[in-house]
């Protein structure tokens, strides 16, 4: 999605007469959400850069202009794109524009990170020539006419109130292999800024180049599943991007740091749904493996690590596979500093004891440091959704000041799942009652939602989704029991719905439920889908909650004898009633919030209670009013000659 797309002349009349911010403010209220008009006149200075930069005769006047294209399935957006054709072929020069006045090159990581003024303070960010490569990859690596017709993609950067100095950090050799990739052009450089573009622009856009990238097919984004074989034989499947470089690199840097001078280590890395918590967590155990530190990946959760066993089964051994992937409660006989490094995926599902009968150990927490010199939690506490679930950022932080461990801190943000939407991410927060958000009627415009009457039509829409790379699951909240009965009988239904003569078991087999050949026509449950990731993920809602007076609310009682979630719940109901409904109400959101989030592309939903079921598709229908509203927004400006939008 493109916010503004004109020709060169179209965007220089647009800057020169002042229309370019409040175009730009409108359009973004309505095609991506709230903002601030102090926000958008942020860009004003980069765009009369932009418009200097522009006023070239040699750059045709039919050369395209595009401002904040989306990069499919993620947040984030390149800022600025000129279009045309160097005679031969079509291109598309990439520009991050950046209003940075100084920087400090970091010498102990990787020739990718640098540290700036932002947001207040100095921070740790990605070089913007890698900023700039990287956005040009990813886009490549989406955008199926762009390798196919193919559109040449040339990224640069223009920080145009740096003063360059003699032996510059921004330009220094340990910069070099991306400064070549995506060169930077600074204050002064103007004319090297143009030269660069006319170089690939020497005829203006008559192929509908903007267009061929903002609407071209997209490819399926790789699945951490089917790369994580190529990865571990050393080849690199994903393109870190901002803050995801970031912390890998920092996650590199601190643990090689306090190995090295014999000091205990902790780096707590928080991060929604969808932000890459489980990508980075793996490419970092690879890492890790390369150069030799006793490395492992652990979860409380098994469903993830089975998936990868079944995966890797065919060009690893199992006790290799068992010795990078290990549970939780492995670790509470381990001795002090036995592992370099433990990666935790998944950190808010830790339990406070371990093994079968919850009586082994301490605190899996604490043994988890304990065990390790170097150790990695990846979290959200959002995501906390069984009572047992006691991993928090506070607990890591007391655990790691008792045993005398320095704590490092990150955040991953950026959005890789639900096409990239954080909108959609806080138009759910919003719908199930989490928080309160300004996303009220926006759910991604690129995010496929939908709500069914009926379960069989639901099912239906997720077997044909599935046909196409066997990447769409159903999945349901736990308000029906497992039973061990029947389990080989094809037609034992463990949920059931009779109104609707629906029926569907709850999935035969954990290890490989999420890849399996014939397991669309069963459904996941919680304990088997944190952590996963499918493109479409059809979503089952129980009773446990409803929409009644005007709100959604939960029901724990509907939840079935089997589920262990709430295993105890009655016991402190009994005590205090009032923590007790508390604790159920948030596991039970946080559980759909869950389940919910775990579509790349869409998530279809149905709800037993006929009156969830009309309220979610009240507040869609709010956000299609929303989409009409814009509509009639851009045919208006349209009309009125501000220049073509997208």
């Amino acid at each position: 999605m493109i916010i503004y797309e004109s020709t060169k002349v179209g965007f220089i009349d647009d800057v020169v007469n002042e229309k370019i911010v409040d175009r730009l403010y409108e359009v973004y209220q309505n095609k991506i959400g709230k903002t601030s008009r102090s926000e958008i006149r942020s860009w004003d200075s980069s765009l009369q850069r932009m418009a200097n930069v522009m006023q070239d005769r040699e750059i045709p006047k039919d050369s395209k202009v595009a401002i904040e294209f989306k990069i499919p399935n993620t947040g984030k957006r390149v800022d600025f794109i000129v279009t045309g054709n160097d005679g031969k072929h079509d291109h598309a020069v990439i520009i991050e524009l950046k209003q940075w006045e100084s920087v400090k090159k970091i010498e102990t990581m990787d020739a990718v990170v640098v540290e700036t003024a932002l947001g207040g303070g100095l921070r740790q960010t990605t070089h913007p020539s890698y900023q700039a490569w990287s956005y040009a990859a990813l886009i490549e690596d989406f955008n199926e006419d762009v390798r196919t017709v193919p559109i040449h993609l040339k990224p640069c950067a223009y920080l145009h109130n740096y003063i360059l100095q003699e032996n510059d950090p921004l330009t220094d050799t340990h910069y070099q292999e991306h400064l070549e990739k995506a060169p930077v052009f600074t204050k002064g450089q103007l004319n090297k800024l143009r030269e660069f573009i006319k170089k690939y622009i020497k005829y203006g856009d008559t192929n509908d180049i903007i267009l061929r990238i903002d609407q071209g097919k997209i490819k399926p984004s790789k699945s951490l599943q089917d790369a994580l074989s190529n990865m571990l034989a050393g080849n690199e499947e994903f393109v870190m991007i901002d803050d995801q470089k970031v912390v890998f690199e920092q996650a590199l840097t601190f643990a090689r740091e306090c190995i090295q001078q014999k000091e205990k280590g902790v780096f707590i890395i928080q991060g929604g749904p969808g932000t890459g918590k489980s990508v980075l967590a793996i490419n970092l155990l690879v890492k890790y493996i390369e150069e030799d530190y006793l490395a492992m990946y652990v979860t409380k959760n098994s469903a993830p690590r089975e998936v990868y066993a079944a995966k890797l089964k065919k060009s690893m051994k199992k006790t290799a596979i068992d010795n990078l992937f290990k549970g939780s409660g492995s670790f509470h006989a381990a001795e002090e500093n036995e592992f370099d490094i433990l990666i935790v995926d998944e950190a808010h599902r830790l339990n406070e004891k371990s093994g079968l009968f919850s009586n082994l150990g301490e605190n899996q927490v604490k043994e988890l440091i304990h065990s390790a010199k170097f150790s990695i939690f990846f979290i959200d506490e959002a995501q906390r959704v069984t009572l047992k679930d006691i991993g928090s950022v506070e607990m890591i932080k007391h655990f790691a000041e008792q045993l005398g461990v320095k704590v490092f801190e990150g955040e991953l943000a950026s959005q890789f799942r639900c096409s990239g939407s954080d909108g959609y991410i806080a138009w759910l927060d919003d719908v199930l009652g989490i928080r309160e958000t300004a996303n009220t009627n926006d759910l991604g415009m690129d995010y496929d939602f939908q709500v069914f009457d009926d379960p069989n039509e639901l099912l239906k829409r997720i077997e044909e989704k599935n046909t196409v790379n066997n990447k769409s699951r159903m999945m349901a909240g736990y308000c029906w029991d497992w039973s061990k009965e029947g389990r080989s009988n094809q037609e034992f239904f463990d949920i059931q719905i009779p109104e609707h003569n629906f029926g569907i078991s709850w999935n035969l087999d954990n290890s490989i439920w999420a890849i399996g050949e014939n397991s669309v026509r069963e459904a996941g449950c919680i304990h088997t889908t944190q952590g996963l990731e499918f493109e479409y993920a059809g979503v089952i809602i129980g009773d446990d909650l409803q929409f009644n007076g005007g709100q959604v609310i939960t029901d724990y009682t509907k939840r079935a004898k089997t589920d262990q979630s709430l295993k105890g719940i009655k016991t402190l109901a009994k005590e205090n009633p009032e923590k007790a409904q508390k604790i159920a109400d948030e596991i039970i959101r946080n559980t759909y919030r869950t389940l919910m989030t775990r579509g790349q592309k869409g998530c279809y939903v149905y709800c037993t209670n006929p009156e969830l079921n009309e309220y979610l598709k009240s507040r869609i229908n709010k956000t299609y009013e929303e989409k009409e509203r814009v509509k009639e927004f851009l045919l208006i400006d349209k009309k009125m000659g501000y220049g073509e939008e997208v």
